[in-house]
């Protein structure tokens, strides 16, 4: 076994020959902490004039959206009027035009994109040729914290034999940046001595004895100790997963384009095994090119960062991102947990660019395997989309970029609205004069509900006919039919259980409980049914009183059956999802078929990731 020194144990600095093979020598950057109350002299806070295309884009998305709510509400408030008008009612109407221009925002994102992939046509199958080599060099970063040892270093294994095959390994060097607890870092230190043997890329260790500020801050430690030795840095999460084609051609891109500061790809979903992981790679696959080819086609050079899969400028980033901790004498204090959008706003104040950018193949992550680990995992985002609402005053900000974080924080919102929607109809409904039904007071805003809930699906079916080979590897129409059938069923019957597990979150996170930073449960087949019980209790009680008010036959409560079936439901669901073989099952049956699974990942060394063929599309906006 490796004899590990005690002062590397505790990360301190290293020196002498031991040191320059765990770590390079050492090229500082200064990254100074941001003041959000002044605006940079490169600020962008572009004004909101109606100049250019991409103005009216977003002009029709906001502007559409807003019309959507307004028609809605409008309709949904003509019955209220029969026995008087107040302020309940009128808070009714308003919650109600802000939840139907949500969802409306999203059917018309996905409209953009229907038309924005009908008039491209699919990506062009051409034969692959030789990729051109940035100048620069590159670090790709992978953060890890407690996570299992040999998934994580057979996925750099992957990348850095991908890399060389290509011919980049002079030109990227990787770094594992561990913020684990002590009692791992001897399992992460004997992997990565292993694969420095073998590797071709040079292949670099560090481990923070704290992981102050968590990800965000591990990535400002590389910045101010390393980050002057390179042009670039390549984020990864410890789940992710890049070939060496796809991290040229982002290099290679960035390097081109002088203005941009971060290139953010659009993964796709990978190594699912239960039903729950199999059930959203299905669905990335299928309704995902529709929603981020909107989302490419309105945000333009104030695109977003999700945090992993992107490339960025890393003299733009260490200028720009330095994030300084809010002020802990309020609530959403502390550390800024969702980084990522942060810093892609405050790259476009300081007037780079960011880009979204799609990727055939070549860049890859992987999803939760259970409802429970999913939650785990969004309670902490919750908690960070919900800090941005203290940074939209922040000096200097491009509009768009206030939305997006207004948006980021809206996604978390909407659950407790729509629950507290469904309680303001019931009671609406117990102290009306008219009869019949408040939640729907027309066939056709039914009808208009259906179209902007379903809409996107069938945008995205549509869009799927123009790429045969994507339909061939999701199985053939029939395959599809199925999973999409099973898709729309699965989502109704969970979508309860997840709103109530939203809003319970922003309920703690409000009474001033912080979410922590567990590690995550990449792989698990099948949950103890006493243990989902527990975790969804409050889920059965709600569930409980919803049915027993319907079985009461009180006023309005029809309307909540479908989410009182679900809260019920929602510890078997949970559990029947977890499930390995039955994720295994329906897709050998010929539900929720995704590309993946007609390839193998993580065979070890001898497994070639496969190469991109076309080239990355750009959009690039001038005058950026």
């Amino acid at each position: 076994m490796y004899r590990i020194d005690k002062d590397l144990a505790e990360g301190a600095p290293q020196h002498g020959p031991r040191a320059q093979a765990d770590l390079p020598v050492e090229a500082p950057l200064a990254m100074p902490v941001q003041d959000l109350s002044r605006s940079p002299d490169t600020a962008t806070a572009d004004p909101i004039v109606p100049v250019g295309p991409l103005f009216q884009r977003r002009l029709f998305l906001i502007v559409g959206s807003f019309l959507f709510g307004l028609l809605a509400a409008q309709e949904m408030f003509t019955p209220l009027q029969s026995d008087g008008i107040d302020w309940i009612d009128l808070g009714f109407a308003l919650l109600f035009f802000g939840l139907f221009a949500w969802i409306a925002f999203g059917f018309l994102n996905a409209v953009a994109g229907l038309f924005v992939l009908l008039g491209r046509g699919p990506a062009p199958e051409v034969a692959r040729s030789k990729l051109v080599l940035p100048e620069g060099r590159t670090a790709v970063l992978m953060p890890i914290y407690n996570e299992d040892v040999g998934a994580v270093f057979r996925r750099l294994e992957s990348m850095t034999d991908s890399i060389d095959a290509v011919g980049g390994a002079d030109r990227f060097d990787f770094f594992i940046l561990s913020d684990s607890h002590e009692r791992n870092h001897a399992r992460e230190y004997l992997a990565f001595r292993r694969l420095r043997e073998t590797s071709k890329a040079n292949v670099y260790y560090r481990r923070r004895p704290r992981n102050t500020a968590r990800k965000p801050g591990n990535i400002a430690d590389w910045v101010r100790r390393f980050g002057g030795a390179y042009d670039y840095m390549l984020v990864l999460d410890a789940d992710s997963l890049m070939s060496g084609a796809a991290m040229v051609r982002l290099a290679s891109a960035i390097e081109a384009r002088p203005a941009i500061g971060l290139l953010q790809t659009v993964p796709q979903l990978i190594n699912g095994q239960t039903m729950f992981a199999r059930w959203h790679q299905f669905a990335s696959s299928v309704y995902g090119p529709v929603a981020s080819a909107g989302l490419r086609w309105w945000s333009g050079t104030e695109a977003t960062f999700w945090g992993h899969n992107a490339i960025i400028r890393v003299k733009a980033f260490a200028e720009s991102c330095g994030l300084p901790a809010l002020s802990e004498d309020s609530l959403l204090g502390g550390h800024i947990m969702s980084h990522d959008m942060v810093e892609a706003a405050l790259l476009r104040r300081r007037g780079w660019a960011v880009h979204m950018v799609t990727m055939p193949e070549g860049s890859y992550e992987e999803f939760p395997p259970t409802m429970i680990d999913h939650a785990i995992r969004d309670r902490r985002w919750c908690q960070g989309n919900l800090q941005h609402l203290r940074l939209l005053n922040t000096s200097g900000l491009h509009w768009v970029s206030r939305l997006q974080l207004f948006m980021g924080a809206s996604a978390y919102l909407t659950s407790p609205l729509w629950l507290l929607l469904l309680g303001a109809a019931m009671f609406e409904q117990l102290r009306a004069d008219f009869d019949g039904f408040v939640l729907i007071s027309s066939g056709w805003l039914l009808g208009l509900t259906g179209l902007m809930l379903f809409g996107p699906k069938i945008a995205a079916l549509i869009a799927l006919g123009q790429d045969r080979d994507l339909v061939r590897q999701l199985g053939g129409w029939v395959s599809i039919a199925r999973g999409t059938l099973l898709e729309v069923v699965t989502s109704i019957v969970t979508a309860p259980a997840m709103m109530l597990t939203q809003s319970m979150a922003i309920v703690d996170i409000l009474r001033g409980r912080q979410s922590g930073w567990s590690p995550q449960r990449r792989e698990v087949d099948g949950l103890d049914f006493g243990e989902v019980t527990r975790f969804y209790r409050w889920h059965l009680l709600l569930g409980t009183v919803l049915m027993a008010a319907i079985l009461l036959g009180l006023d309005g409560s029809i309307w909540s059956l479908p989410v009182a079936v679900g809260l019920l439901l929602a510890p078997a669901t949970v559990w029947l999802t977890s499930r390995a073989d039955v994720g295994e099952w329906l897709v050998r049956r010929g539900y929720f078929v995704s590309p993946a699974d007609h390839r193998r990942f993580e065979e070890g060394p001898e497994q070639e990731l496969p190469d991109l063929v076309p080239e990355p599309r750009f959009a690039i906006a001038r005058g950026c």
